[in-house]
């Protein structure tokens, strides 16, 4: 992704925006778990991986259709079908 120079400012609580763009090209929708890490003395922000899409259980360890689903969820789905 390249650098799109996009500033945004942070509020008193601690809070930023992240533009819409950025949010919709990274598949970030609102309600979304979003993990952030430091590198290199940067903030790092990204979906969190391992949140079940279905239920939010951040024990979700397996993949269905390429999303992080936990056990029950897997489970559920494969019944529904």
């Amino acid at each position: 992704m390249k650098n799109e120079g996009v500033v945004r400012a942070i509020d008193n609580l601690g809070r930023v925006v992240i533009p819409k763009e950025m949010r919709k090209r990274c598949r970030i929708e609102v309600g979304d778990p979003v993990e952030f890490r430091t590198e290199g003395g940067q903030i790092i922000i990204s979906r969190a991986a391992h949140i079940c899409v279905f239920c939010g259980n951040d024990k979700a360890t397996e993949r269905l259709l390429g999303q992080p689903v936990c056990s029950a969820c897997k489970i559920k789905a494969r019944t529904e079908v």
